[in-house]
């Protein structure tokens, strides 16, 4: 599993950017990176909140809540998510049933046709 250290590290990465360079943009020093990428050191969440723009990706990737640093990117996947959750319970529970059912068929008919 990867810690919020890899996952900064990766990203960090991704974007080109060294210890150093981060670290202005955040205002501080390479090493206070440094010592985030080894889980030395837990940042706030407003840091983190920060990485995550900076990087170009969500604080639920980098804290380890998704796999995916794409899903909440997506602003008509964020729209019907956040739609969904403004609904009572039950209406919730209705539309996740349906959903599970959904995918449940789709990943039936993909391994079905993987067979053929």
């Amino acid at each position: 599993m990867d810690t919020f250290g890899t996952r900064l590290r990766d990203c960090r990465k991704a974007k080109g950017l060294s210890q150093n360079e981060l670290a202005k943009s955040l205002e501080t020093n390479h090493s206070v990176i440094g010592k985030y990428e080894r889980d030395e050191v837990k940042p706030s969440i407003d840091v983190v909140k920060k990485l995550a723009a900076m990087l170009g990706t969500t604080s639920a990737y980098l804290l380890g809540e998704a796999q995916s640093d794409e899903l909440f990117k997506d602003p008509d996947m964020l729209r019907r998510l956040q739609e969904i959750n403004a609904l009572p319970q039950k209406d919730r529970d209705c539309i996740l049933y349906n959903l599970d059912a959904v995918l449940r068929d789709v990943k039936t008919r993909k391994a079905y046709a993987s067979t053929k």
